[in-house]
């Protein structure tokens, strides 16, 4: 019957070892790679419950994302897992450098505010002490009204809707019947009250009897082209914490979530989980993923050219500084003025607003520094103490703020372009001769890599980008008009000159030095050429986590 069967002995016992050694090649093939890495893997980078990785490798898996011929360590329930976890991990990526960015505008935000802050109070007691030491007949009343100013100031450089020249003049309001009755008549201030229709009535006149001359005009003037870059600035630099904020938020496609996956995880269902994918895969793959991300890269360009610009608007020059500290010079400028016109002002009063019922003030001085009615061009007028420079320590802070601010945002002008390519690099990609292709282990990617941006994805062999992410399609719109608001409000801004001394650190009249503390030999003309992939690969620590520490942890702020 044996022979019936199998008539030639040759002949079946070749054929019962082709079967026998086609079976072992099977065993030794499924046996080559365990899943025990992929199961160490699953667990180590927290994919999922670890009860959904097989011990063995499966030879009839129906997966949807990682398909391939052969066993397989996957499950549908892998996949899902992977899913979630390859979402976490790269927004985690992304949310790490968008963080650096982030705490850079905002922590500066911080310090010009504080700045800006600073120089107000040093020119609030700049003005005072003129007040009290040469004007100590007006100091006592006139310190509401100072503080009214300086406030209304500090508000304004904090983004309030509120008018530098309204405030100028308000104050030059108030201060005028103090001015009529303590130094043009000093006799009359009994005789008026707060509320009196007479102080009223100054007040309402003042503008029209110009007792202070070209003096409010100009100040206001001054203040509101300095301060309106600092308050232009400091809204430009609250909008782009908006913008970090926004695309943190950003939303994954299913298309993107599966390339994902197939990059990061699919090796690992052939049990390659130390293999890395292919720069140009990896870039294809990101560049579809965040190709909305992508377009906001025009007009954040062009958001850092008008930072810059209004940076060199506010410092350049020490505008901002000059315009604050010269605020003493105008009252005092303005106060001289109507001690030297009193008796044309005294007569113009008498006119609009009733009888003055004292002496002229020039036959009773009450106290030395008063200079009366009677005062003439050549009559000696009160002197105050000469202006006092801001602190050389706080020259010092201020001018490396402008510099290290300056010199970190041309790092970042690229950053929404950049960011596919900072997400390939370091360990995260080999560009060696082995890699990951999405299908196989290949010696270098193929595939054509295309560009950023929503038009150049059509070509993207790895992710198909279908739509445009709304939330982002509409962070774009607002940067874009924040930007043309910006422009329409200051049209010249343009044609600022750079301010030179941020790259040397010297300012006129001053001994602000520049040493390597300052960080002054970063801003030379090689600065410029410096990418925002570069600068980023040497600062980033590898999973540096979003709380923890960062370069720009602590931006110069002023001397307390």
């Amino acid at each position: 019957m044996s022979r019936g069967m199998c008539p030639r002995v040759n002949s079946c016992g070749s054929v019962w070892i082709l079967s026998a050694l086609i079976f072992a090649v099977n065993v030794i093939d499924v046996d080559a790679y365990s899943c025990h890495e992929v199961r160490t893997a699953f667990q180590l980078r927290q994919v999922g419950p670890l009860h959904r990785v097989p011990e063995t490798p499966g030879t009839d898996v129906d997966l949807l994302i990682c398909k391939h011929q052969g066993p397989s360590c996957c499950t549908r329930k892998m996949e899902e897992s992977y899913q979630f976890a390859v979402k976490r991990e790269t927004l985690h990526n992304i949310h790490s450098y968008s963080y650096e960015l982030e705490h850079l505008i905002s922590g500066h935000s911080d310090a010009f505010q504080d700045m800006f802050q600073y120089l107000l109070s040093f020119s609030q007691g700049h003005l005072s002490s003129l007040l009290e030491g040469t004007y100590s007949s007006l100091s006592r009343q006139t310190l509401p009204h100072v503080n009214q100013l300086f406030s209304s100031l500090s508000l304004y450089l904090r983004g309030a809707n509120v008018s530098v020249e309204a405030a100028v003049h308000q104050f030059y309001n108030n201060l005028f019947p103090l001015v009529y009755t303590r130094l043009i008549n000093p006799g009359i201030e009994g005789s008026m009250t707060a509320g009196s229709e007479m102080g009223d009535c100054l007040r309402m006149i003042r503008q029209d009897v110009n007792p202070f001359g070209p003096h409010p005009a100009v100040m206001a003037q001054e203040l509101a082209g300095a301060l309106g870059a600092g308050r232009q600035l400091g809204l430009a630099l609250e909008e782009g914490v908006e913008v970090m904020n926004a695309t943190e938020h950003i939303s994954l496609s299913k298309e993107c979530m599966k390339g994902l996956v197939k990059m990061v995880y699919c090796s690992h269902c052939r049990g390659l989980t130390l293999i890395k994918p292919c720069v140009g895969y990896c870039l294809n793959v990101m560049r579809g993923c965040l190709a909305s991300v992508s377009e906001l890269d025009q007009p954040w360009r062009r958001y850092t050219s008008l930072l810059e610009q209004l940076t060199h608007a506010m410092a350049g020059h020490h505008s901002l500084e000059l315009a604050l500290l010269e605020v003493r010079g105008r009252v005092h400028k303005a106060l001289l003025y109507a001690q030297l016109h009193g008796p044309l002002i005294t007569a113009t009063v008498d006119k609009v607003c009733g009888l003055t019922t004292v002496e002229p003030a020039g036959m009773q001085p009450t106290s030395p520094e008063v200079t009366t009615s009677t005062v003439t061009s050549s009559s000696p007028l009160p002197s105050a103490a000469p202006s006092q420079p801001l602190p050389e320590q706080w020259q010092r802070q201020l001018s490396h703020l402008m510099r290290e601010f300056l010199m970190y945002l041309q790092r970042y002008k690229s950053f929404f372009a950049a960011l596919p390519e900072m997400l390939c690099e370091g360990e995260n990609v080999v560009d060696d001769s082995t890699c990951w292709s999405g299908d196989d282990v290949v010696e270098s990617y193929s595939g054509r890599v295309v560009g950023n941006g929503l038009h150049a994805q059509r070509q993207n062999p790895e992710v198909k980008v279908r739509s445009v992410d709304p939330s982002l399609a509409e962070v774009k719109e607002r940067l874009d008009r924040f930007n043309q608001e910006t422009q329409e409000r200051f049209p010249k801004l343009d044609q600022v000159d750079d301010w030179d001394e941020l790259g040397s650190g010297k300012s006129e009249g001053s001994s602000t030095g520049c040493d390597d503390e300052d960080g002054c030999q970063a801003s030379g003309d090689g600065e410029e050429n410096i990418s925002h992939t570069e600068a980023a690969s040497e600062r980033r620590p590898v999973g540096r986590q979003p709380g923890g520490d960062s370069p720009h942890e602590n931006p110069s702020r002023p001397p307390r």
